[in-house]
């Protein structure tokens, strides 16, 4: 209620709103919080990140992702998107009439891709890569390592890097969100930091994003979108200067109860015949391997089914449970959960999911 309070006081008290672009202010604080929550800089790489760095605030990170690559991609070039992905980015890379490389990394490898592997994917059309960490769907938190070996590796073949960060403040058992233009400053020149308000504030229906780029992709970035959508509306700005310019201490206590229900889905999952759910670093999912329930009969009318897809469907239709199948991924054979809901509809959820696969 404090954000709601404060959102409304501040959209009493100005007297400059201007509805025909984007307020100032938000992108004053988006400067100044990047600067100092993402990049982590010291003085000398602050003033070249401000140099040559702009923002741009969009109708949440969607939009942010959609209008990278339109900006980006030309007909026919590819953009290599580490795999399990989210499932907007394969799309969006198509809208723009870029053709997606998927590069797979399955949970024996912590859904990490390898930089031997992103290479053997790269060709003279390869234009950009995405990098998601904390990740959706798997819940994977890249290591340093990784994440610094892609931005040399861009660097060396001149590769925009798209890093997504909207899960950055969600991690867990020590794991820490690697900011992959304050792990290696030379990328910067060719990378787009893409960020909102909808997972760390908890604020999806407000619709705000943003991306942080070099200044010629940025001010594209504001003409494409003065001509799709306009600006945000300032409600929504105002609510999200006030929970960007805030305390994080909101944040931290909803990540302490997103750690207990981790812990509950994890064992959860694991503790039902057929189902292997590595535990999650970061973000709010659990990416569970059900290979071993496909090809055989199980759930109410002891159906066998070909692949996940039509197991979510019943599991859905016949268990009441809800789980994303792993097709829109990239990664049949696995099942996606959300653990952002409340503890009791989790413990539920899990206890109607094991009766329809075993009993």
């Amino acid at each position: 209620m404090a954000l709601e309070r404060k959102t409304l006081l501040a959209i009493l008290e100005d007297e400059t709103t201007d509805t025909s672009g984007k307020l100032k202010k938000i992108l004053d604080v988006l400067h100044e919080e990047t600067d100092t929550l993402q990049n982590q800089l010291d003085e000398k790489n602050a003033a070249l990140a401000k140099a040559e760095k702009d923002r741009d605030a969009a109708n949440g990170g969607k939009q942010a992702v959609y209008e990278s690559f339109q900006i980006l991609l030309n007909e026919g070039d590819e953009v290599i998107i580490p795999t399990p992905y989210w499932t907007s980015y394969p799309e969006a890379v198509k809208l723009a009439g870029g053709v997606p490389v998927t590069v797979f990394a399955g949970a024996d490898r912590n859904f990490e891709p390898s930089i031997e592997d992103i290479e053997a994917a790269r060709t003279e059309h390869t234009k950009a890569i995405i990098v998601n960490t904390p990740n959706n769907p798997t819940g994977a938190v890249w290591k340093p390592e990784t994440v610094k070996a892609i931005a040399q590796w861009a660097i060396e073949h001149h590769v925009w890097v798209i890093s997504d960060e909207i899960y950055e403040h969600l991690n867990y058992d020590g794991a820490k969100t690697t900011y992959i233009g304050a792990a290696v400053p030379e990328v910067r020149s060719q990378l787009l930091v893409l960020n909102g308000v909808a997972k760390t504030y908890a604020m999806p229906g407000w619709r705000v994003g943003w991306m942080i780029a070099p200044v010629d992709v940025a001010k594209a970035a504001s003409k494409l979108q003065g001509h799709m959508t306009s600006n945000v509306n300032n409600i929504s700005q105002r609510a999200a200067i006030e929970a960007v310019s805030g305390s994080l201490d909101a944040v931290y206590e909803m990540r302490a109860a997103f750690d207990k229900r981790r812990q509950t889905i994890v064992a959860a999952l694991n503790d039902i015949e057929g189902v292997n759910c590595p535990t999650p670093t970061g973000a709010f999912y659990a990416f569970a391997d059900v290979t071993a329930l496909l090809n055989k009969p199980i759930g109410t009318n002891k159906t066998t089914f070909a692949n996940t897809s039509e197991l979510a469907a019943a599991l859905l239709d016949e268990g009441h449970v809800a789980a994303v199948p792993g097709e829109a991924f990239g990664a049949p054979g696995y099942l996606r959960f959300s653990y952002a809901l409340a503890d009791d509809d989790l413990v539920e959820g899990m206890r109607r999911m094991k009766r329809w696969v075993e009993d």
